[in-house]
């Protein structure tokens, strides 16, 4: 398989694994698909790093060849796949780290711009949206999610040269939350991910579900929301333990409940 997922661990992992440079079709989105939804179906999983298996490429994007041997039709259904397999990500309550540490290129960058944070690997490789040289945009999420992460104008600026960037700049226009050295980059997103993991789970899944709903809605609907969702949080174990662990000067003990 291309993509896989392994979990029964708080800290579950979907991997690429398409030699050689993971370059997605419509077969490859079905198992993103089929493991963005084993992920949020583990309840023994509450953080999930997305990950390459190649050192050389996190993900080239789209397979050309297969772009060229479909008509419009069959293309849309590969784009639309792709669509309904990232956007799964945003409505599991369960953080989601790309770990990336080779090129991310195209539909690969859109790949990591659905998770909810983007750690990377100092090095040579190169991100970017290079649809517009193929005559194309940046049909997977990158219209979208590229802006709303760094802003529309640098967005647009990379989308319409189609320019590839470094790691290093990557960081500094927030595409990549952390910066690694490369022998660094796997331990500290595990040791970042298990820390999640180890937390107030049902807060941390509430704080992404509400920070994303309301993202989408006026400021009055969007605080509504978040009325509802502490609401729902101060029902919880994890809150009264937290609470408590405050008034009584003692580490919080949480269980995720």
């Amino acid at each position: 398989m291309a993509v896989t997922f392994e979990g029964g661990n708080p800290v579950g992992s979907i991997t690429l694994d398409k030699p050689p440079a993971n370059s997605y079709d419509f077969e490859f989105m079905e198992e993103m698909g089929a493991a963005v939804d084993a992920a949020a179906a583990d309840d023994a999983v509450k953080v999930v790093i997305v990950r390459s298996a190649s050192k050389k490429f996190f993900c080239a994007g789209a397979d050309i060849k297969a772009f060229l041997a479909n008509d419009t039709a069959g293309n849309m259904k590969m784009i639309s796949r792709g669509h309904e397999a990232l956007a799964a990500i945003a409505r599991v309550p369960k953080v989601f780290i790309a770990q990336i540490e080779g090129h991310a290129l195209g539909g690969g960058l859109e790949i990591t711009l659905a998770c909810d944070l983007r750690f990377g690997a100092r090095g040579r490789y190169k991100l970017g949206v290079p649809e517009v040289t193929l005559g194309l945009l940046p049909g997977n999420g990158g219209t979208q999610r590229l802006p709303r992460i760094i802003g529309v104008p640098k967005a647009l600026d990379l989308m319409v040269t189609g320019r590839a960037i470094s790691p290093g700049e990557a960081h500094n226009l927030g595409i990549l939350n952390r910066l690694f050295a490369p022998a660094d980059l796997a331990e500290k997103t595990l040791e970042y991910a298990t820390g999640l993991a180890n937390g107030a789970t049902a807060a941390i899944g509430e704080i992404k579900l509400t920070t994303y709903a309301g993202s989408e809605m006026p400021i009055a609907d969007a605080l509504a929301r978040e009325r509802a969702g502490i609401e729902r949080l101060f029902g919880t174990a994890d809150a009264k333990e937290g609470l408590s662990a405050f008034a009584e000067k003692r580490k919080a003990e949480f269980s995720g409940a």
